[in-house]
């Protein structure tokens, strides 16, 4: 795949390498921006002479177009995996697109006169918006799919390389381009040699004919002798991504894999930051999303109430509470439309609900595949027990049973339980220990990644979630 070379560093072949379609579609999404501004102009000063000063705007607009792509390389527009799901290419536009009014808004402010009207700033951003949208999609139609997706060379070929493999065959990982496979010595149990690449040369030599984006670190046993450190810092100065195989299945499954985990990955890697800004920010937009959704909720509130209410003929109560466990480990009250049958755990043994659970009745079975059941929680949102994204809160009993059985369970108390999560858009119910651990896997992630950009991805997912009724039961 043919790329623009940036920043030869030294005599080693030190590159830094762009796709090229990257660096096109880029040229023109800064043309786009340009265009975009003078369109608001237009539109906010029609009918007059304002084209006679076009030249004059000229600055404003580069200025426009410059802080807003900046922007939206911050936001990741310009890599290869970005396009492959819809969803977040729009949402990355749109958040790109809004965060660059704060540096605008600070130009403003030391240089007056670069100064843009609200309605011309508000208008520039929307057409901005829909054209970059448009470029997008038509970049996604022109470039072959593939082109889009990372380029990686495993370094190993043993059992660990064996969990990509499995991984790519099951549908865990996608979007990547395993380009080869290179043994080194402490590889065991090699099982398939047909991506293998023969090692005759230094790495170096493999990422430039290859192409390779990303080197993932995945030998049997990294203490043997052979292994290629120098070659790894010199492909890491090149500006080669590398990685070890539990930070590549976070960034590609989505999840933190227990299996492979280790207490000083936990302790030496990045993220796990819960500081308080992001605490305001986080209970800002909790606050903000209930409010939104109350008036879209109540009628719907009430029809559930209603009908659970004519079913059970006035008796058993419309809403239930039960004890859960939430940020800190600490209980709390939650709250649901009832959807079982009144003694549905008579023997006072707790238990999880079941596919074709019994317990469930015909207007429970309903609200609880559209989501209504949950509309109650939103006090538990507006009250501060729960975040609306975050770890699905349990019962203490599972949770007493849960962490003896599973390590690291009781680091998803971390944060704020949710109404929605990203286990629960990654991951159907769960109703064993077993489906409790893979949830895990994506709840660790998200305590070492959640910031406001994940929860509004996550809150994007969910109405997908909701509107197909995945993993309900």
């Amino acid at each position: 795949m043919s790329t623009v070379r940036f920043f030869r560093h030294s005599t080693k072949l030190s590159r830094y390498y762009i796709p090229t379609e990257f660096v096109v579609v880029a040229l023109i999404e800064f043309l786009v921006l340009i265009v975009s501004l003078y369109l608001a102009l237009e539109l906010s000063f029609w009918g007059s002479d304002w084209y006679h000063g076009f030249g004059e705007f000229l600055p404003k607009a580069l200025v426009y177009a410059i802080v807003m792509q900046l922007s939206l390389v911050a936001f990741g527009l310009y890599q290869r995996q970005t396009g492959r799901f819809l969803s977040m290419l729009v949402l990355r536009i749109a958040s790109g697109l809004l965060l660059g009014l704060i540096p605008l808004g600070v130009s403003f402010y030391f240089v007056p006169s670069f100064f843009l009207g609200r309605g011309v700033l508000l208008a520039a951003v929307f057409f901005s918006f829909l054209l970059i949208s448009i470029v997008r999609l038509f970049f996604r139609l022109v470039v072959k799919e593939h082109h889009m997706w990372t380029r990686v060379l495993v370094l190993g070929v043993g059992e660990k390389a064996g969990l990509i493999r499995e991984a790519i065959k099951t549908g865990e990982i996608r979007g990547l381009n395993i380009v080869s496979y290179i043994p080194l010595p402490g590889d065991t149990g090699i099982s398939d040699r047909s991506t293998i690449q023969s090692r005759e040369k230094p790495l170096i030599k493999y990422v430039e004919e290859l192409d390779i984006d990303e080197i993932v670190i995945a030998v049997d046993d990294r203490r043997s002798r052979g292994f290629p450190t120098k070659e790894l810092i010199d492909c890491k100065m090149s500006g080669i991504n590398i990685l070890d195989l539990v930070t590549f299945f976070e960034r590609r499954a989505g999840k933190i894999r227990l299996d492979m985990v280790n207490p000083s990955w936990l302790y030496l890697s990045e993220g796990f930051q819960i500081g308080s800004f992001r605490r305001i920010t986080k209970r800002a937009l909790d606050i903000l999303v209930v409010l939104i959704l109350l008036p879209i909720a109540l009628p719907f509130a009430i029809m559930a109430g209603l009908a659970i209410f004519i079913e059970s003929r006035g008796g058993g109560g419309v809403l239930y509470s039960q004890v859960r466990v939430k940020q800190d480990g600490l209980p709390f009250k939650i709250y649901k439309f009832r959807s079982m049958v009144t003694d549905a755990e008579k023997d006072g043994v707790a238990q999880w609900a079941s596919k074709n659970d019994a317990r469930i009745t015909r207007v429970g079975a309903f609200i609880r595949k559209c989501r209504l059941d949950e509309i109650p929680q939103l006090y538990n949102v507006l009250n501060g027990d729960m975040s609306f994204v975050g770890p699905r809160p349990e019962r203490p009993e599972f949770v007493e049973k849960l962490a003896k059985a599973v390590p690291y369970y009781e680091e998803r108390h971390r944060v704020k339980p949710g109404l929605t999560g990203w286990a629960q858009v990654c991951y159907s119910y769960g109703d064993t220990v077993g489906d409790s651990i893979e949830k895990l896997q994506y709840d660790l992630y998200y305590v070492k990644n959640y910031s406001v950009l994940l929860d509004l991805l996550i809150l994007l997912q969910t109405a997908e979630v909701v509107m197909l009724g995945k993993g309900a039961q």
